[in-house]
């Protein structure tokens, strides 16, 4: 069983391409939405109150994920924590599983806390889908952690006493490069700024930045945020709703310009496109941002002179996303996630020194 959660769309793609890839292999896997497990309908209210706190009030976001997910004064658990570890046993008591593989953070402490019980007599595997591991990804019932780069898996190890290990970037096969990619044609090039699948951030004001350089052509990714995409269109560029085709548009794409270090980025990664990252949007989404800027996957902008700087120095060949492309190629020689449950695909763990397995002490 894979416990998503269907904030954005990120969590869900996670899970779905991960049930996909296990179902090739032979396995049965069922993805359950931890949300619609809430009573009193409180999964849709939460995801409609952080979907309006992160298009309108972002600072409180920005003093949420402070207090309750990274502060070390916080309580160890979220408050609803608790009322899903209930509703997920009444579930479990119904399905015959062999593994529970959780791919958000709630569900990570839901089926932890079970785990740590006595509660839950399966192995408990939390994949996570952050660059930046706050408290709540992290609870010691687990058995284990599936991380997205060495860094990672070294802070989660140490945080928890458990195993944890890096997989390979969990993207649909269309990303993966094939086709020859055409991004350095003459006129002005496409760069493709992303808002996630809510389309939140200020990307207006990024996207006015390119439009005005004469240089770029600003293809802002609005997501399912019709407002924002009326909006945009006044910013200069194209302004695209939720978009199918991502794989072609990727593929005659310059560079992305990234706010949030998501599953957008994963996909740009998969795809030899180039990522700098500027205006991230507060919490998750800046220590997401910062967290691949130090593992030096991406190029990170401060200022607007940084950001168009960082996208013309993409031509030289020897500019910073020179050594970025060769970090992000790397994270694909890690072991493909599905092969940790599959046991005729055997996950190749590497060193603690050499960065993609680290072991802690139960």
């Amino acid at each position: 069983m894979i416990l998503s959660a269907s904030m954005g769309a990120g969590h869900d793609a996670a899970a779905a391409e991960l049930a996909r890839r296990l179902a090739v292999a032979g396995v049965d896997a069922e993805v359950v939405d931890v949300l619609e497990l809430l009573p009193l309908r409180l999964g849709a209210a939460l995801r409609g109150w952080y979907g309006w706190m992160m298009r309108s009030a972002p600072w409180m976001y920005a003093l949420i994920y402070r207090i309750f997910f990274v502060s070390g004064h916080a309580g160890s658990a979220s408050p609803l924590t608790g009322l899903t570890a209930a509703r997920l046993r009444r579930l479990l008591r119904r399905r015959p599983l062999d593994e529970v593989v959780s791919v958000f953070h709630l569900a990570a402490q839901a089926a932890g806390m079970l785990r740590e019980r006595g509660l839950l007599p399966v192995p408990s595997t939390v994949l996570l889908t952050d660059f930046a591991a706050h408290r709540l990804w992290l609870h010691p019932g687990n058995d284990r952690y599936l991380c997205p780069d060495a860094a990672t898996a070294r802070q989660v190890s140490a945080a928890t006493g458990r195993p944890a290990s890096c997989y390979a970037p969990l993207v649909r096969p269309a990303f993966l490069p094939g086709a020859a990619q055409a991004r350095h044609g003459v006129g002005r090039r496409l760069v493709l700024v992303s808002a996630g699948a809510w389309g939140v951030g200020d990307v207006e004001r990024t996207a006015r930045v390119l439009a005005r350089s004469g240089r770029y052509l600003p293809v802002i990714l609005c997501g399912r945020n019709a407002g924002l995409r009326r909006r945009a269109r006044r910013a200069g560029g194209v302004a695209l709703g939720w978009y199918e085709d991502m794989p072609g548009l990727m593929a005659a794409a310059y560079a992305l310009v990234d706010n949030a270090a998501g599953l957008t980025s994963r996909e740009a990664m998969a795809s030899g496109l180039p990522i700098v990252t500027y205006r991230p949007i507060p919490g998750h989404g800046r220590d997401g941002v910062l967290a691949m800027a130090r593992a030096g996957l991406s190029v990170h902008a401060r200022t607007a002179a940084e950001l168009l700087a960082a996208l013309d120095r993409l031509d030289s060949g020897d500019g910073d996303d020179a050594a970025a492309a060769g970090n992000r190629a790397a994270l694909f020689a890690a072991a493909p996630a599905e092969s940790f449950f599959v046991p005729l695909i055997a996950p190749v763990a590497e060193s603690p020194s050499g960065g993609c397995a680290a072991t802690g002490t139960a």
